[in-house]
């Protein structure tokens, strides 16, 4: 297995030697790295970095934003290295898909990234729709049936705080209540169901 490292700044005038110094305490045995000028989006390096990775290696970043442009491009770059049997390590964040946390992580991001999109649409249609009405648009109040188990599964799993839930759907976490079972809805439906047997 070899650890590849993968750096990159967005101008000339910034330094590769931080993310480099990171990655070579990571123990990357290979380091390619980009400068970004102007508004070229050719990043040679990094095709280079994609194209020597094997199955078993681990390409290394220091942040998130250093290889994907978007949060949705970063999650097809995940998927890329999945197929290919690479495990992808975020030193800044802790992230490492080739663990069970990481795995989860990375499926978090992939869920905040959907309804990122659908939230965006869905605000521009109500506030087009309020304006004949006199009315200033706002966030959705409600979350559809399937955001409502897509924010089930996140509670039950325990890796995010139900804040870090309700923004990633764009609610408060008063509507999000709303709409999941929570441990203690659980708690008193079991109480309930104990008493009822008792009679």
């Amino acid at each position: 297995m070899a650890a590849i490292g993968y750096a990159r700044v967005s101008t000339a005038g910034q330094s590769l030697e931080a993310q480099e110094a990171q990655l070579k305490a990571a123990g990357c045995d290979v380091i390619y790295s980009d400068v970004m000028t102007g508004r070229a989006a050719s990043r040679p390096e990094w095709d280079a970095c994609r194209k020597s990775l094997r199955e078993g290696d681990a390409l290394v970043i220091t942040r998130l934003d250093r290889a994907g442009r978007s949060l949705r491009h970063l999650i097809d770059i995940s998927d890329e290295l999945d197929r290919k049997g690479v495990a992808l390590k975020v030193l800044d964040q802790s992230i490492d898909t080739s663990t069970s946390h990481g795995r989860f992580m990375f499926q978090a991001l992939a869920i905040v990234s959907e309804f990122e999109a659908a939230l965006v649409s869905e605000r521009t249609r109500n506030a087009l729709a309020a304006r004949p009405r006199g009315r200033k648009g706002g966030r959705p109040k409600a979350l559809s049936p399937r955001a409502q188990q897509r924010a089930q599964a996140l509670y039950d799993a325990k890796e995010m705080t139900v804040k870090e839930i309700a923004g990633a759907f764009g609610v408060s976490e008063a509507t999000l209540y709303r709409y999941i079972v929570t441990d203690a809805d659980r708690k008193k439906a079991k109480a309930g169901a104990g008493t009822g047997a008792e009679k």
